[in-house]
């Protein structure tokens, strides 16, 4: 627990949450160029890529996706676990503290949802 009684410990852990968030983000995008990766390979190539070289693709795209997801979430619980524990005087009265958290819960579940559908249609 903060004995600070200073608005700015929020804020600081928000900033984190915000760090945390982009890393999920580009994960998460790095993943889904990797995947289309094969993709663009066999339109430039016009013919068929070998089926290891575009399983390969598809999963090490699926992985960066899930892995993109798991920091999201890992993230915002990390979040909601500093500010439990922070005092009256550290968030400013009607400052929306779970915004952020759920955002990064929805940013999971685009990512779950994508590495379904690129399983799905593989």
């Amino acid at each position: 627990m903060s004995y600070l009684d200073d608005p700015r410990v929020l804020f600081a852990a928000e900033r984190t949450l915000l760090a945390w968030q982009r890393t999920a983000i580009a994960l998460m995008g790095f993943g889904f160029v990797v995947e289309r990766f094969g993709l663009f390979l066999r339109m430039v190539t016009n013919q068929p890529l070998p089926a290891s070289q575009q399983g390969f693709s598809l999963w090490v795209g699926i992985t960066l996706l899930l892995m993109g997801a798991a920091v999201a979430v890992v993230s915002a619980l990390q979040f909601r676990i500093v500010v439990r524990e922070l005092g009256e005087l550290e968030i400013p009265r009607g400052y929306w503290t779970h915004l952020g958290v759920w955002a990064n819960f929805v940013l999971a579940i685009v990512a779950l949802v994508l590495a379904v559908h690129f399983v799905a249609t593989a």
